[in-house]
C-alpha cells in the first residue's frame, strides 16, 4: 500500500517536471519566433547595414547569400535556432564584436543599477505598504498612494532630468552621468564586470566611491518607480490578510500587534509578494532603457538603443533574447519560490 502512494507521488512529481520543462522549452521557443520574425518585418535591411546604401548589386547580393538572407523564411528560422543554440548572435555592425561578447560587457552595469534599484525598492516598498494598510485611511496612507500615484503617471525621463539638474547641477550632491568620471577610468581593473564589485576587490575605494556616487541617482530612480509598484501590492495584500478570521483569533488570543503584523499577516503576505517583487526585477532589467538612456549609462539598454539607431538588428535581437530569457526565468522562478512558500500548491 505504501509503496503504491510512493510510486503514484513519483509518477506525479515527474509529470510535473516534465510539464515545467514543455512550458519552459515552449515559452523560450515563442520568444525567439517572435523576437526572429520582428527583425524580418522591420523596414531594415540588415545587408545595407553592412554594406552601406551606395555599395553595388552584386555586392549586396553576395552578401545576402552568405548571411543566408536569400533563403525562405522558415529555413532562415531554422539557421537561427542554430545559431542561438550555439550562442551566437552574429556580429555587431556597430562595435564589429560577437553580439554576445557586447551583452557581456554592458549586462552587468545593467545588472548593477537593477539590482540596487529593487534593493531600495523592495526594502521601502514592503514597510510602507504595511504601515499603509495598518492605518488605513491615515495620513501615512494618504501619502503612500499619492507616492504610488506619481511614480505611475510622471515620464521617469523626465525625473531623470529633473533629478540631474537638482542633484548634479545645482546642488552638486552627486556624480553625474556615465559609471566613472574618467580619471578612475583605467584604475579598476574589470573582472566580474560589476564595478563596485570590482573596485572593492582591488582596494580601488576611491574608485568605489566615485562609482557608487554615479549609481546612487539612476539607481533610487529605479528604486522609486518599483516602491510605487511594491507598496501598492503589499498595502493590497496586507489588508486582505488582516480581514482574515485567523487575525480575529489572534487578536483573541492576546498576541501583540506587532506580532501579528509582521509575523502573521506579512508572512503570509509575502507569498504572492515575492512574484510581484521578482516581476518587479524583471522589469527594471529590461525596462531601464530611459533610465540608462538619460543618464548615459553603459549597460544593455543604452546598448541596444544605439543599436537600434545604427541599424544593428543582430545587436538589437541579440539583446532582447537575453532580456527575455532573464524575463523568463525569474517568472518561473518566482513561480517555483511561489509553490515553495504556499504547501497548498505543492504537489500532493
Amino acid at each position: 500500500m505504501q509503496a503504491g502512494r510512493s510510486t503514484g507521488r513519483l509518477g506525479r512529481t515527474l509529470r510535473s517536471i516534465a510539464s515545467f520543462l514543455v512550458v519552459i522549452a515552449l515559452t523560450y521557443l515563442g520568444l525567439l519566433a517572435v523576437t526572429f520574425f520582428i527583425g524580418r518585418v522591420i523596414p531594415i535591411d540588415p545587408v545595407l547595414a553592412i554594406v552601406g546604401d551606395r555599395a553595388p548589386e552584386h555586392v549586396v547580393a553576395r552578401v545576402r547569400e552568405e548571411l543566408g538572407l536569400n533563403k525562405p523564411l522558415y529555413q532562415q528560422f531554422g539557421i537561427y535556432l542554430q545559431k542561438v543554440a550555439k550562442g551566437d548572435f552574429g556580429t555587431s555592425v556597430l562595435t564589429s564584436n560577437p553580439v554576445m561578447q557586447d551583452i557581456r560587457r554592458t549586462f552587468p552595469a545593467t545588472i548593477e543599477l537593477a539590482t540596487l534599484g529593487i534593493l531600495i525598492g523592495a526594502g521601502l516598498g514592503v514597510p510602507l505598504g504595511v504601515w499603509a494598510a495598518v492605518r488605513r485611511g491615515g495620513l501615512v496612507d494618504q501619502v503612500v498612494r499619492v507616492m504610488g500615484l506619481i511614480g505611475y503617471s510622471v515620464p521617469i525621463f523626465w525625473l531623470g532630468l529633473m533629478a540631474l539638474v537638482l542633484f548634479y547641477a545645482k546642488l552638486d550632491w552627486v556624480a553625474g552621468p556615465g559609471r566613472l568620471d574618467v580619471s578612475f577610468e583605467y584604475s579598476v581593473p574589470l573582472v566580474s564586470g560589476f564595478l563596485l564589485l570590482d573596485a572593492a576587490r582591488a582596494g580601488e575605494w576611491e574608485a568605489f566611491s566615485n562609482a557608487l556616487s554615479h549609481l546612487i541617482l539612476p539607481a533610487s530612480l529605479l528604486g522609486y518607480f518599483s516602491l510605487a509598484y511594491i507598496s501598492r501590492m503589499t498595502r493590497s495584500f496586507m489588508l486582505s490578510e488582516l480581514s482574515q478570521e485567523y487575525i480575529v483569533a489572534a487578536r483573541a488570543k492576546g498576541l501583540s500587534e506587532t506580532r501579528i503584523i509582521w509575523r502573521h499577516a506579512l508572512r503570509n503576505a509575502m507569498v504572492p509578494l515575492v512574484t510581484v517583487i521578482a516581476l518587479s526585477y524583471a522589469g527594471l532589467l529590461e525596462g531601464s532603457v530611459l533610465t540608462e538612456t538619460v543618464f548615459a549609462w553603459p549597460g544593455l539598454g543604452l546598448y541596444i538603443t544605439n543599436s537600434l539607431q545604427n541599424a544593428d538588428m543582430n545587436a538589437v535581437l541579440g539583446g532582447t533574447i537575453v532580456v527575455g530569457t532573464i524575463f523568463v526565468g525569474l517568472n518561473l522562478l518566482s513561480d517555483l519560490l511561489y509553490r515553495l512558500l504556499d504547501p497548498r500548491t505543492r504537489v500532493r
